[in-house]
C-alpha cells in the first residue's frame, strides 16, 4: 500500500502541510520535536516520496544543474574551486527540497537542451567563461554565474574581489623586497576574472616602484601538473624571477612541487602566493599564503539568490539585478620571504 503524506499527518497529529514542509526540507518554521517525529513515523510506514508527481504538482522540477564547461577530451575533470562550489551548493539546495544535476558542457546549444530535457528549476554556471556567458540565451530560468564579470542581463554574477586579490599579491611581493615577478595564470582576455587579477597584480607592483619590464606575466592551463611543468623550467624560462603569483592554489602547490624538483626551494630561490583560500594550502612544506576567497559566502549568497530567484517564479523575463562582490584577504604562510 502506497503511504500518503495524509497518513502520516494523522498519525503525527499535525497538518499535512507540516509534513509535506519537513518532507521538503522545508522546517525552518516545524519545531524539531515535530520534525524528528514526523521522520520516525515516515520511515517505520515505510514512506517513499513521488518526486515527478509531485514536481508535477509544483510544476516544478527541484532540479538546479551546475554546468561545467568541458575540455577537448570532453572529460568532466573539475578543480578543488568548483568541487568546493559544486559541493557547498549541494548542500544548501538540498536543504530547501533541490536536487543538484552536475553536467559537463561541450558546446553552448547544449545549455538550453539540458533545461528543457530535465525541466530544470534552474542552472548555475561554474567557471564558464565571460565571452562564453554572453552569448548563451537560456529560456525560463534563473541563471547564476559563479565568478563572472558577463555582460548578460539575464545572467547574475557572483565572485570575490578579484583585482583586490591581485594587488594584495602583487603588494606582499613587493613589501618582501622582490623587484622581478612572475604572473602565472590561464589565458585571459579583457577583463574577466583572471584579467582582473592580473591588473591589480600589476598595478601594487608599479606602484611600488617596479618596472613595466619586471613583471612577467606566463600563461598557464589551471593545474597541479601545469604548476609542476613550470616549476621545472622556472629557472630557464625566467631566471631573474624572485617570485610567483599563481592564480589558483593547486597551480601554485603544483609549482612549488616543480620548483624543490628541480633542486630549487620556497621561499629560498623563489617565493610563491596562491589565490582561493583552499585547505590544501596549509599542508604544503612550507604552507602556502594565499590570497583567501569567502567560499562559503560566495557559495552562500549564490543558493540564496537561485533559491530567491526561483521561488519568486523568476526567469528570462526577470528585471537584471546587480552582480555580487565578495572580499578577499591575505592569509601569510611560510612560502614567501625576501629575494636572494
Amino acid at each position: 500500500m502506497t503511504v500518503k503524506l495524509s497518513d502520516i499527518a494523522d498519525e503525527a497529529g499535525v497538518s499535512v502541510m507540516t509534513v509535506s514542509n519537513v518532507m521538503n526540507g522545508k522546517r525552518a518554521k516545524v519545531s524539531p520535536a515535530t520534525i524528528e517525529r514526523v521522520l520516525a513515523i515516515a520511515a517505520r510506514l515505510g514512506y517513499v516520496p513521488n518526486i515527478p508527481a509531485r514536481s508535477l504538482a509544483a510544476h516544478r522540477s527541484h532540479i538546479v544543474a551546475a554546468l561545467v564547461p568541458v575540455g577537448e577530451n570532453n572529460s568532466l575533470l573539475v578543480s578543488p574551486h568548483t568541487v568546493a562550489v559544486v559541493g557547498g551548493m549541494e548542500t544548501h539546495l538540498r536543504h530547501r527540497g533541490y536536487h543538484v544535476l552536475l553536467r559537463g558542457i561541450e558546446h553552448d546549444d547544449q545549455v538550453a537542451q539540458t533545461v528543457r530535457g530535465w525541466s530544470l528549476d534552474g542552472v548555475v554556471l561554474v567557471e564558464f567563461p565571460d565571452e562564453q556567458v554572453d552569448r548563451l540565451e537560456v529560456a525560463g530560468v534563473p541563471v547564476v554565474a559563479i565568478d563572472s564579470y558577463a555582460a548578460n542581463p539575464r545572467v547574475v554574477g557572483v565572485r570575490s574581489d578579484d583585482h583586490e586579490g591581485g594587488r594584495l599579491a602583487g603588494a606582499r611581493l613587493a613589501a618582501a623586497g622582490h623587484r622581478r615577478v612572475l604572473f602565472a595564470g590561464p589565458p585571459y582576455r579583457g577583463m574577466g576574472v583572471v584579467g582582473r587579477r592580473w591588473a591589480g597584480f600589476r598595478a601594487a607592483c608599479l606602484e611600488a616602484g617596479l618596472r613595466a619590464d619586471d613583471v612577467e606575466a606566463r600563461e598557464v592551463l589551471t593545474s597541479f601538473e601545469d604548476g609542476r611543468r613550470l616549476g621545472l623550467r622556472l629557472r630557464r624560462d625566467h631566471p631573474q624571477v624572485t617570485a610567483v603569483f599563481a592564480t589558483a592554489d593547486h597551480l601554485a602547490v603544483g609549482l612549488m612541487a616543480g620548483i624543490a624538483e628541480a633542486g630549487g626551494s620556497v621561499p629560498g630561490d623563489v617565493s610563491v602566493i596562491g589565490f582561493d583560500g583552499l585547505d590544501l594550502s596549509a599542508y604544503t612544506t612550507p604552507g602556502l599564503t594565499t590570497v583567501a576567497q569567502d567560499m562559503p559566502a560566495k557559495v552562500a549568497e549564490a543558493s540564496r539568490i537561485m533559491l530567491e530567484q526561483i521561488e519568486a517564479g523568476r526567469g528570462l523575463d526577470a528585471p537584471a539585478r546587480e552582480p555580487v562582490s565578495l572580499g578577499v584577504h591575505l592569509v601569510e604562510r611560510g612560502s614567501v620571504g625576501p629575494p636572494r
